[in-house]
């Protein structure tokens, strides 16, 4: 009997430790160290290089240009902040999100510069857990989607019922916007812009586990109960791909045909599944977030057709 209860026990703690593994591997973020969260810095490797002075100049450039600071509360109670870059007053507003254990300074400094070559304001949001916002949980997009609807609402009080805004997110901040665009939404918001994002999560965090040389069918589960038993959220509440096909708002999709993290095919996913008018632009030979640096004047112009003249104060 006591041998019994003795596996009992350790089948309990299997199943209650590997989760928590699992979780603090994926979903966790410490606490910041004396309340300041470290300045995540660019992401290593060779498909970088050929564009990391031009991400650190743009990011340094963005840091001296003059800009508003907003904080709302989550519906969990959590502060979150964005810095608003004004083009000119009325311009229409990109609300964006950037990536996966990113910040918006490191992943949105050439998303304003973005903007206002097309004439936008940028309104660039530190993500629960990143940046000065508090949280220590990701949830690849399922509570993020919820805090962008709540900028949402910040932006209708503080612009006004005349305010334009373009959901905008690179990877998972793609899938934040893409979730967030298959819930009901006031008519200000005229569009999204999707940058490399994801599927789902279940079918991100498989494709990375198999990338790890580890079984994915075997360990997923794990990583769900993590997020279920620790992080209090469901990876499979909703998905991007799902969502699309509840999306009334026009919406073009970005990603790199090199991109070695997040695949292309997700995007065709994304795309094949919206339902709303809708855009695919293709960047042959640039990696993860890098559509943009690898090939601005394609950029440019694809975001300019698709959204015209509405989505511009020139």
């Amino acid at each position: 009997m006591a041998f019994f209860l003795l596996l009992l026990v350790l089948g309990i703690l299997f199943f209650l430790i590997i989760p928590l593994i699992c979780f603090h591997i994926a979903f966790y973020v410490p606490r910041p160290k004396n309340g300041i969260r470290q300045t995540t810095p660019l992401p290593q490797g060779e498909v970088y290089e050929p564009y990391r002075e031009l991400l650190e100049g743009w990011t340094q450039e963005v840091k001296t240009m003059p800009h508003e600071e907003f904080r709302i509360t989550s519906f969990d109670g959590l502060n979150l902040y964005a810095n608003y870059y004004e083009y000119a007053p009325g311009a229409p507003i990109e609300l964006m999100f950037h990536g996966y254990r990113g910040s918006a300074q490191r992943d949105l400094s050439g998303g304003v510069k973005r903007c206002f070559a097309l004439g936008r304001s940028a309104f660039i949001v530190d993500q629960r857990g990143s940046g000065r916002s508090d949280g220590t949980v990701i949830s690849f997009g399922i509570n993020e989607h919820r805090d962008c609807l709540r900028w949402v609402d910040f932006m209708l009080e503080h612009f006004g019922p005349d305010v334009k805004i373009i959901l905008t997110g690179i990877s998972m901040g793609a899938s934040t916007v893409l979730i967030a665009a298959g819930q009901p939404l006031p008519p200000n918001v005229i569009g999204v812009l999707a940058d490399c994002g994801f599927s789902s999560a279940r079918s991100i965090i498989k494709n990375t586990i198999r990338g790890m040389n580890l079984p994915a069918d075997l360990l997923y589960p794990f990583v769900r109960l993590g997020a279920r038993l620790y992080g209090h959220f469901d990876l499979e509440e909703t998905s991007s791909v799902e969502a699309v096909k509840s999306c009334q708002v026009p919406a073009i999709f970005f990603h790199g045909e090199a991109d070695d993290f997040v695949p292309c095919s997700m995007s065709r996913e994304n795309y094949e599944a919206c339902v709303s008018r809708k855009q695919l632009v293709l960047i042959p030979g640039a990696g993860h977030g890098l559509s943009f640096p690898a090939d601005q004047e394609v950029y440019l112009k694809a975001l300019g057709d698709f959204f015209g003249p509405e989505a511009s104060a020139q």
